[in-house]
């Protein structure tokens, strides 16, 4: 039930470091991060810098589909400072490809060079590597670079991409189709359709975004003589996926390849994937065996990086007279870009979509039909939501139009459909584990209630003004292991994560983690769960990740999978090494380990409290005096755990309810209130999951409102400043009010759920909906994001949104 805690870890009894219950986890602590970071100490990529370093950047497409017919950088050497520039036929690297285990037509597996070879497919596409003394002579050397294309027509859309005749993106993709999947076709669903009281259909189509770190990608690469290693410095949040696709693009072992990650300033997904030009960064630092750093410009970033969201649905629910969902039949068409990324495919939106659409809500019949479709666009990656904020977006539409049908209230008609009954195996053949749908609901509701928004909206009619309330109930599911990618059939799965815990002579705590933190705070949160497993100071524990030689393996972070998957490991670890620490006492004590308690750096004697032994003391045994050991304890005080997600995931949820007023004048949408009720398990550090909360709500109102990369029809990004990609300021973001409920995790160690996404999910359906319940007068619903001045202003003279 929500608000249940966890049971406490062995030793409960001996007073540990302060917080709530007596311990750190649930507590706010401050994070250990700031100090470096906000004092300017931090190290990111373009801070490195290393005797001898070139600099590194990319002569790229000016057209969005055509044949290369001649590359020619003569007088890019001509330029002062240039060193070097490469062509695909110069580094001669092998293709990065993604794969799904899955039969065509349901997957066409392509490859995407390091450098475009005999075509390109997107405007930005690299197609050389300019190397220079500095980033300025780098950048004159693309002014002498002179690539000839035979152009081709570009298809610019999924619509484009999809109709009969349209040129192809990859000639092995027919009809440019690059995932293809029929999923969860329930028996007799169309009789289902033809009983149905009422209909409803939706038809939404979201904006292409860009996630947008602060940080842009960036590398630097250099061989290391002395290890016999390339050396990649760079910000990614996949450092050992970074490796595996080095070492087979270049040809390498993969031993002689060794990524480090410094600080990093945002990835959001984008950083997931493994991109071009860190590998060819790499294969120009081992060409040249000096350094070479290379990092993107905005406008790259803005055009040619990785994007995101662009999706259409076509969705139709079912319902009873009184309100109940009796079905859903929909069409998921995903544009994916140029390429597939890696190692996640383009299958990585249309499947999410496909398996977990039918979200919090009792849905008896379900069919669906996904796809992934190739454009000449930049290629897309995951980014925070991974297609749910779509779905939720189109399942909440559903909901808002068969309550206006109906004569029903909105929150009325999604409290007869929530799932209230744990563990609950839906159509989809996913099974929830409990969660607190109704109540986050009905909280988020009352909260509103209580606040007299309703009053306010009754008073703004009368006065001629345009006030809405809106609400998105969903869950979003975290705890993605390695039996939940093997259902996409991926050929890479992903899923465990592996910690060590090592304790030095001093007593001070190390602990590694395959999980990468880029804006969450690991340095914090693993510190707190470590802490409270070994009963020490935070101050005694010190976190690594993002190196591949030091880390054994790890997945990274996306999914939201850090806490869930990666501190359950961090745990588990530390339970071992404590174990280990008491066995230790116990046998100078001459008793039963399971008499002894750790605590306040110690190991304390249950039976009699007077009699305990520090840590360093103990420490000295292990390592400086290890003929002391009891003869089934190894020297040394480390400890290795795994931990996987057998089942189907852990799934946090959460309400969120937004009063909105649209200006008659001029269209613009001003967000009165935003209420948002979350439940992510056991919060390890409150303070940190509200800081995701909201971080993930400013993006979620980006993207319902501001955020959309376009397009000419040549295919050229028309995006590509902050003059004309509008990403909201502090002005535009509102207060967020958050409410915490609690339903412990049953498959993770730590009781937590993920909380990294929830808040980009929920906000456009949200928005969108307080948006066309400000519009209920006009008789004009908008189905599409972003929601912009204009297309807002025509609504409310009564037109509606112009064709697609």
């Amino acid at each position: 039930m929500p608000g249940v805690r966890v049971p406490d870890a062995p030793g409960a009894g001996v007073p540990p470091a302060p917080g709530r219950d007596g311990r750190l986890v649930g507590r706010s602590v401050p994070r250990r991060e700031d100090p470096r970071l906000l004092t300017g100490r931090g190290r990111f990529v373009d801070d490195i810098a290393l005797p001898g370093m070139l600099h590194a950047q990319f002569v790229r497409s000016t057209v969005a589909h055509g044949v290369i017919e001649a590359i020619d950088l003569t007088a890019v050497h001509d330029v002062p400072g240039v060193v070097a520039a490469f062509t695909a036929e110069d580094l001669a690297l092998g293709d990065i490809i993604a794969q799904l285990e899955r039969p065509e037509p349901e997957f066409v597996a392509t490859a995407m060079p390091v450098l475009a070879r005999d075509r390109v497919r997107y405007v930005g596409e690299p197609v050389a590597i300019v190397i220079a003394r500095d980033a300025y002579a780098a950048e004159d050397g693309l002014e002498a670079a002179r690539v000839s294309y035979a152009v081709r027509p570009p298809v610019t859309s999924a619509a484009a991409a999809l109709a009969a005749g349209a040129p192809l993106v990859h000639a092995e993709a027919a009809h440019n189709t690059l995932v293809d999947v029929s999923l969860c076709a329930t028996d007799g669903i169309d009789e289902v359709f033809a009983a149905a009281d009422r209909v409803v259909r939706v038809d939404t189509r979201t904006g292409r975004q860009n996630a947008l770190p602060l940080e842009t990608r960036g590398a630097v690469a250099h061989w290391d003589d002395r290890e016999e290693q390339l050396v990649v410095q760079t910000c990614t949040q996949v450092p050992h996926q970074v490796r595996t696709v080095a070492s087979r693009c270049l040809r390498l072992a993969e031993r002689a390849v060794r990524v480090v990650v410094p600080d990093m300033g945002g990835g959001f997904g984008q950083k997931s994937v493994v991109g071009r030009e860190e590998i060819a960064t790499a294969a120009a630092a081992l060409r040249l065996r000096r350094p070479v750093k290379w990092i993107e410009d905005r406008k790259d970033a803005l055009s040619a990086s990785f994007l995101a969201r662009e999706q259409h649905y076509d969705v139709r629910a079912a319902f009873d007279a009184d309100g109940r969902i009796l079905g859903i039949d929909a069409d998921v068409v995903c544009d994916m870009g140029a390429y597939s990324c890696y190692p996640f495919t383009a299958g990585i939106e249309p499947l999410m979509a496909s398996a977990e659409l039918p979200g919090v809500y009792k849905v008896p019949a379900y069919r669906v039909r996904g796809r992934a479709v190739a454009t000449n666009k930049a290629p897309t990656a995951p980014y925070r939501g991974v297609s749910r904020p779509q779905y939720v977006m189109v399942v909440e539409r559903l909901f808002e139009r068969a309550a206006r049908e109906l004569g029903l209230d909105p929150v009325e008609i999604r409290r007869r459909n929530v799932i209230t009954d744990f563990p609950y195996t839906g159509v989809n053949g996913i099974t929830y584990d409990p969660g607190s749908y109704l109540e986050s609901l009905d909280l988020c509701a009352r909260t509103l209630r209580d606040e007299g928004w309703y009053e306010r909206r009754t008073a703004a009619d009368g006065a001629g003004r345009h006030l809405g309330i809106g609400y998105a109930c969903f869950s979003e599911r975290t705890g993605y292991g390695s039996a939940a990618f093997a259902q996409r059939r991926m050929a890479v799965v992903p899923g465990f994560d592996i910690s060590e815990v090592r304790m030095d002579t001093s007593g001070a705590v190390t602990v590694t983690t395959g999980t990468m933190s880029h804006g969450q705070s690991h340095e914090t949160t693993m510190a707190q769960i470590v802490a409270d497993e070994l009963g020490l100071d935070i101050g005694g524990v010190r976190l690594h990740q993002g190196d591949t030689d030091r880390i054994t393996y790890g997945w990274g972070t996306f999914a939201s999978r850090s806490i869930t998957v990666g501190g359950s490991a961090v745990r588990l670890a530390a339970g071992k090494l404590g174990e280990k620490l008491r066995r230790i006492a116990a046998d100078r004590w001459g008793i039963p380990w399971e008499e002894t308690a750790l605590g306040r750096g110690r190991v304390h004697h249950r039976g009699d409290p007077a009699v305990t032994i520090g840590y360093p003391e103990l420490a000295d045994i292990a390592y400086l005096r290890a003929h002391l050991l009891p003869k089934d304890i190894e020297p040394g005080l480390t400890a290795t755990a795994t931990f996987d997600v057998f089942n189907d995931g852990t799934f946090s949820n959460a309400t969120h309810g937004v009063v909105v007023e649209l200006d008659e004048g001029t269209g613009r949408v001003e967000i009165l209130r935003y209420v948002c009720v979350e439940d992510c398990g056991v919060a390890i550090n409150p303070q940190v999951v509200e800081g995701q909360c909201r971080g993930g709500i400013a993006q979620g109102i980006a993207g319902a409102l501001f955020e959309q990369v376009t397009y000419d029809a040549q295919g050229e990004p028309s995006a590509t400043s902050f003059l004309d990609y509008k990403v909201p300021t502090a002005h535009e973001i509102p207060e967020v009010t958050i409410h915490h409920l609690e339903t412990p995790c049953a498959f993770s160690a730590t009781g937590a759920k993920g909380a990294g996404e929830g808040g980009t999910i929920g906000a456009p359906a949200a928005v969108l909906n307080a948006v066309n319940d400000a519009l209920r007068a006009t008789g004009v619903e908008l189905d599409r994001t972003p929601l912009t001045p204009e297309t807002v202003h025509r609504a409310l003279r009564g037109l509606p949104e112009p064709a697609a």
